[in-house]
This record gives structure tokens, sequence and C-alpha cells, in this order.
């Protein structure tokens, strides 16, 4: 299974183009009938009220899927160390979006370097949180190596497959679940994928699923609107080999 979608959906920039004619509130379930999954950006900043996250859970269809940011308290405060509490209350605020939460998504600083201890601690305590899967984003390079994958890889977590111009990216697949952030090759947040960027990416989502492991593609180059035509190019491509489920059809032409 692969799920495609977007970083986000409730950007102004896309009101003319990629929302062009359906309301604001309307937003989320239009991109959740394009896509086969979006990745929640909010709760990276703040804690969701449960009103929000059953609002959120019921505008998207059934089969859907959400992926949640960790809060930034755990990832940038805490910086992975004590972070049972934390992580408890996040889980129990999550649960809203059951049955449609699949994965959550674990962004660490730039600035934090390897660290096994914090690791070892942090990947033990998702433990507890079994019922999702989880994806850990490192963007300092000195955790690119065999000691990070064989923890992740014990522990059932997948290594956030990062592509982006500032920062480097780690292709490592550890686990039966992969996680890909697409923020823009050429230019972080902005540039534009396209089908010659997007067919290399098509190419390894098949072969993933071939392998029989679980896909979430989320793209977070949303400056420019190119977001949420990039993840529908890929969805396409993706649809038209059989390595991908298509959108759901169900959702009016106009409104």
């Amino acid at each position: 299974m692969a799920r495609i979608g977007t970083s986000g959906w409730s950007y102004r920039g896309w009101k003319d183009d990629f929302y062009k004619g359906v309301p604001r509130n309307g937003w989320l379930a239009y991109a959740a009938s394009r896509f086969t999954g979006i990745e929640i950006n909010a709760t990276f900043y703040r804690e969701q009220k449960k009103e929000i996250l059953a609002r959120w859970r019921d505008a998207a269809p059934d089969g859907f899927a959400f992926a949640v940011k960790g809060h930034r308290f755990i990832t940038h405060r805490l910086k992975l160390l004590d972070a049972e509490e934390a992580l408890a209350r996040q889980r129990a605020n999550a649960q809203e979006l059951r049955p449609k939460l699949a994965a959550v998504l674990w962004q660490l600083p730039r600035s934090l370097g390897k660290d096994q201890g914090r690791l070892d601690r942090f990947a033990a305590a998702l433990d507890g949180w079994p019922e999702t899967r989880h994806a850990i984003e490192f963007r300092h390079p000195s955790w690119f190596d065999a000691d990070t994958a064989a923890v992740l890889n014990g522990h059932r977590l997948a290594n956030c497959i990062s592509d982006a111009a500032d920062w480097p990216m780690w292709d490592a697949v550890t686990t039966d679940f992969v996680y890909v952030r697409l923020h823009g090759h050429e230019a972080t947040y902005r540039s534009r994928y396209g089908d010659a960027g997007l067919m290399p990416w098509a190419r390894r989502i098949g072969r993933w699923c071939a392998e029989g492991r679980d896909v979430h593609v989320y793209f977070d180059n949303d400056a420019e609107g190119a977001a949420p035509w990039d993840a529908l190019s890929l969805i396409g491509m993706l649809d038209a080999a059989g390595g991908a489920p298509a959108a759901s059809a169900a959702f009016p032409a106009t409104w």
C-alpha cells in the first residue's frame, strides 16, 4: 500500500489554484478525495483539541490515512530524553484520529548529532505506542550509519527518507514501513519535482510495494504551490503502473 499526499493542506497560496472554487471549510475533504494520505503538520507546533482532530478524521473518507508530526517539545526541547510522559500525552490525544491514524513522524533538529543513548531510550519509549507506525527524520549526517539502522530495525521504526536542498538525504530502508518526505530537491520547500524528478521515486515506491512494504510519501514543497500537483502526478504514475490505489472518485466535481 502506498500513501501519497502533502504535508499539511491549509495553505492560503493554494486558494486560487489547487482549491479554486472550493470553500475553505471544505479544503481537507477535497484534499482527502484527491490524495491517499496527508501528513498533519499542526501537531508539531501545538496539541490539538480532540474535537478538531475528530473533525479532521470525519472529513476524510474511509480507508484514508493520516500521519501526524510528533510535537517539537519531544524532539526539539527534550531532544528525545525523558520523553515517556510527553509521549503518553500525545498518544492519548492522537487516538481521536483512529482508525485513520497510520503513522507518526518524529523530525529531529538539524543541530542534533548522533547520540546512541538518546536513540536507544527513545526507541524503547516508542515501543509503548505500538498501534501505529513511527518514522524518525534525521537531518544531521552523523546519524547515517549501521548502528542507527540497527536500532531502527530492532524496533520496527522507519528511517524517514528526506529529500531537500538544505540537508543530506539518508536513503536507508530499515523496516517493512517506508516514510518519505519530499521537501524540494533544488530549492527546499519551493521547487517542483515534475515528471522527470518524480519518475525515479515512482520506481522506488513500486519496488518497495512489490517487496511488501507499506509506503508513505508526503510533499512539503508547498511554498509556491507545487506540493499538491506533484502528489497528484505521483499518484497517477503509480496508479497507471498498478503500484498504488487511486484517490477517491466520490468527491463532487462541483460545490
